[in-house]
């Protein structure tokens, strides 16, 4: 028994390394430089984009070579200055073999005028270079080629951010092309330590994600369950950041985002400033930032290009607004509902008056205006930017008129809805703001059914939740909790820039103090 064990074993072994041996034959390159692009035209279908061009090159025209690109990906004129001119020059066989160079070498090193050139061996790596805008030089003769890298095709330029516009600062935002991010945050940090890894996400689309990090400054253990995390994934397409976001983040269920985006390079090097770890996906003008805290949801970029006073003080307003949008429908629906004694009487008769004619209860009220925003809201971003906004207002005027008018909507829900919607607003990240929408109705829906105690219930959940929450290890609401009275110089309030001394003490592990540097690592003997 144990004889015949031991020979299917072997039998299995001697089937795999064949069956190995066998991709591996199937994915290297061929010597003849015709079966080598009979392969690529098979692979790619009848695709007019890649350009397939045959040329002999060499004096007398004896060597054949063959030129492979993705029109639209590489910049043409670069590949007719620097490649095909190039391989024009004047040499032959003879020359070769006199000179005991290899072909390729001579080509690599005397030939094409580029300076990004790989080897290539197989055609897993010369698919992938021919779409990521890489131009393909095989030789006939040779079961391999090199690689030149001729990025270029029509990329849209550097413009202001749509999303985070500010008064005073820089109005540059990310575009979608990777390279030209990374140039961004470099110009902002003018640093041999900061540095960039590249990987491919996505078994279909193969995008470029690439990390960048501060080396001496960045939190080592946030950096390694970052990669460990982008290690995991197993897709087949990434078309967007938020496609990262929603495979790694932390609590895949918590309204409350874990992950901070950006279209702001000043916002992604203040970050990196900080120990953090940038996460840039080819194709989208949003950069992910991790770690993320709850509070700083609640920063804008503009806080540190104004005077510390005044930013301590929009901060404080942005929290107040938090509030107001959270509570205000629901804090409403519970007074008129179920607690009128706590309302002044001059109030309570002007409201009681307004409602006389409403056939609705407060909570059905309130949703029927919040509902109503939102599909306002909504449309108003579908809608062409020209008259987008216009409808919204005027549908929101309207409508809330109309509404009072015909007796459906009294005047004073009209009015909170319209300070809960103001409120919403004043929150600089945008999915905040909808994680305060969406929590707002369920605590509406508490306090039409008891009262303040459904409030005050919601309320304190929603604190144990956030406690619980993590990013990337760190407590989400630090450093609030646990309270870490160092790092409360850029949290609620934001101290004067002399003052901000320390980065944060649970994002960054080593190098506190923010004037040292960090020192260099000694080479290697």
């Amino acid at each position: 028994m144990a004889f015949f064990q031991r020979f299917f074993k072997k039998k299995e072994q001697n089937f795999n390394q064949d069956q190995h041996k066998e991709e591996q034959q199937k994915t290297s390159l061929y010597a003849s430089l015709e079966h080598n692009i009979k392969i690529i035209k098979e692979k790619i279908g009848k695709s007019d984009d890649v350009v397939i061009r045959n040329m002999k090159i060499g004096r007398g025209g004896d060597i054949q070579s063959g030129i492979i690109y993705t029109d639209g990906l590489v910049d043409t004129k670069e590949v007719n200055d620097f490649i095909l001119e190039s391989l024009m020059f004047d040499f032959n066989q003879d020359d070769v073999k006199s000179s005991n160079t290899d072909l390729l070498s001579i080509l690599k090193e005397s030939a094409v005028a580029a300076g990004d050139i790989h080897d290539l061996h197989d055609y897993e790596t010369l698919f992938a270079s021919l779409f990521s805008g890489h131009v393909i030089i095989l030789i006939d003769g040779f079961s391999r080629g090199f690689t030149v890298g001729m990025s270029g095709g029509n990329d849209r330029s550097v413009a202001e951010p749509s999303q985070e516009s500010v008064i005073r600062g820089p109005k540059e935002a990310f575009t979608e092309n990777l390279r030209t991010n990374t140039a961004l945050i470099r110009r902002k940090i003018n640093s041999p330590d900061l540095w960039v890894e590249s990987r491919k996400v996505g078994k279909v689309t193969q995008t470029q994600v690439s990390l960048m990090f501060i080396k001496g400054i960045v939190n080592e253990k946030v950096l390694k369950e970052v990669r460990e995390r982008l290690n995991r994934i197993n897709i087949d397409a990434i078309l967007e950041s938020n496609y990262i976001e929603e495979l790694i983040q932390d609590k895949t269920f918590s309204p409350f985002p874990t992950m901070y985006n950006t279209e702001r390079p000043d916002v992604i090097a203040a970050g990196l400033l900080e120990g953090r770890v940038a996460i840039i996906v080819s194709g989208t003008p949003f950069v992910l930032l991790v770690p993320s805290l709850f509070i700083e949801f609640f920063h804008a970029a503009e806080d540190h290009y104004q005077r510390w006073d005044f930013s301590t003080l929009i901060r404080f307003l942005r929290i107040i607004s938090f509030f107001i949008a959270l509570l205000a429908p629901s804090l409403f629906i519970a007074i008129t509902t179920y607690h009128q004694e706590m309302i002044p009487t001059p109030l309570l008769i002007s409201l009681a008056a307004q409602r006389e004619g409403v056939p609705f209860p407060a909570f059905i009220e309130a949703l029927l205006m919040e509902v109503t925003f939102e599909i306002l809201r909504e449309g108003g971003i579908r809608m062409p930017k020209s008259v987008g906004q216009a409808i919204s207002i005027v549908g929101t005027l309207v409508i809330g008129t109309a509404a009072v008018e015909a007796g459906f909507i009294s005047a004073a829900m009209v009015i909170i809805v319209a300070i809960t919607a103001i409120a919403s607003f004043v929150v600089p990240a945008h999915n905040m703001s909808i994680s305060i929408r969406m929590i707002r109705f369920i605590i509406m829906g508490l306090a039409a059914s008891f009262g303040l105690f459904g409030i005050t219930v919601a309320f304190i959940a929603l604190i144990l939740h956030l406690c619980s929450l993590r990013s990337f290890g760190i407590p989400y609401m630090s450093p609030f909790g646990p309270f870490i009275l160092k790092d409360q110089q850029d949290s609620l309030l934001r101290f004067p820039h002399w003052g901000l001394n320390t980065r944060p003490r649970l994002i960054n592990q080593q190098n506190i103090k923010r004037d040292q540097s960090p020192s260099p690592k000694p080479p290697d003997k």
